[in-house]
């Protein structure tokens, strides 16, 4: 399949060493790897910044989390860990303005990596005229950090972090954890981070770049994806948050576009794809339509499994994994392993942060260049 840039999929580039240095020359996938470090300090931070007094006043009305990307990534890792069973609502806002109904009994959890993102930072001066509590994670000595230090509120400094923020999710979600615990919405302590960190390490070893393609289950789900359009469905709100993670992460890092859900919304809607002109092989196109060997798009059902799932997803799950098969739409199936709802989702994510990474050095692309992004931010700055 051929991109804008005519970049082409080469699975052996995946076990080419010299490749895979050349061309990460920012090193994402040291950034990936540093998962587990991240765990550890951001949980050290935390405590630190005094975030485990939160729950001394009582439990606000709502938790409301302000961030873009990553940072508002960080938001549904907090309602997901949370649960269904939350005494209170939890919101991600990404966008310049608060809901209305936000107020003085709401804290307002203000995120971002480099601390200067304009959505952000205009969210958190409105929740301050309006009175909110709030807490700030983000970069150190920022002026996010300055906002809230002059609030009265506690400020995570998110530093020493390798790579870019798209890399830093835990970083800026393990604050939210230690602060849910100390409200009493999550059970959360020093054992929990250290076992999920121990399980991002442990992926971390399985996807290491010289592990070869046929073990490396990183390197086996991007050469699935490769030449897809993957259609990413949950099985349950972990799920369905590693789900996104995955859609993004694609986007970012492999400059490759996905489509996300969760079950069972997805079968009211995406599955009708299941019936279209892109599912299945096309017996009725053109072999001189694309260059040799580079068939068209087709879709991928990815399908990212919790171990706690309503009965009846679990009923939906099989019944779309056969139409997927029925009628020729490849499926990958992915489980999530642990048993605390954060560890869960680490090793979805971690699995899933990796594959993206693979798959845009597949291509031959740098995972980290993010030009259109940038070319757009001065656009809008002229």
């Amino acid at each position: 399949m051929t991109g804008a840039a005519g970049a082409r999929f080469d699975p052996d580039r995946l076990d080419d060493q010299a490749h895979l240095t050349d061309a990460d020359p920012s090193g994402m996938l040291r950034s990936v790897a540093s998962s587990a470090a991240q765990v550890r300090a951001a949980h050290r931070a935390a405590l630190e910044a005094g975030v485990g007094r939160l729950g001394e006043g009582g439990r606000p009305r709502a938790i409301v989390v302000a961030g873009m990307g990553p940072s508002g990534t960080a938001g549904e890792v907090l309602e997901a860990v949370c649960g269904n069973g939350a005494p209170l609502p939890i919101v991600t806002v990404r966008g310049y303005r608060l809901p209305g109904w936000v107020g003085a009994a709401d804290l307002v959890i203000a995120i971002s990596r480099s601390g200067r993102t304009e959505e952000t930072l205009a969210l958190a001066a409105e929740a301050v005229r309006r009175g909110c509590p709030i807490l700030g994670v983000g970069g150190p000595g920022s002026p996010l950090g300055a906002l809230v230090t002059r609030a009265g509120g506690p400020y995570v400094p998110v530093g020493g972090v390798p790579g870019q923020p798209k890399a830093t999710l835990w970083a800026l979600a393990v604050p939210l954890v230690v602060a849910a615990a100390a409200m009493g919405l999550a059970e959360a302590d020093e054992e929990l981070f250290e076992t999920v960190a121990t399980r991002l390490e442990d992926i971390a070893h399985r996807c290491r770049p010289s592990s070869d393609s046929f073990i490396n289950p990183g390197k086996t789900l991007a050469t699935e994806l490769a030449g897809s359009i993957p259609m990413i469905w949950g099985t349950s709100p972990i799920a369905r948050t590693a789900a996104y993670r995955l859609a993004c992460q694609l986007g970012e890092n492999a400059k490759y576009p996905a489509i996300w859900g969760e079950i069972p919304e997805v079968n009211h809607n995406q599955i009708a794809a299941f019936d279209g002109p892109l599912a299945g092989r096309d017996i009725f196109a053109d072999p001189f339509a694309d260059e040799p060997g580079e068939p068209a798009a087709r879709l991928r059902l990815v399908l990212l499994r919790d171990l706690d799932e309503h009965p009846q997803v679990v009923k939906r799950r099989g019944a779309s994994v056969r139409l997927a098969e029925d009628r020729g739409v490849p499926v990958s199936e992915i489980l999530a392993e642990g048993v605390h709802p954060l560890e869960r989702l680490a090793s979805l994510v971690g699995l899933g942060d990796y594959a993206s990474v693979y798959l845009s050095l597949g291509y031959g692309l740098d995972p980290t260049s993010v030009s259109a992004a940038t070319e757009l931010v001065a656009r809008i700055s002229q």
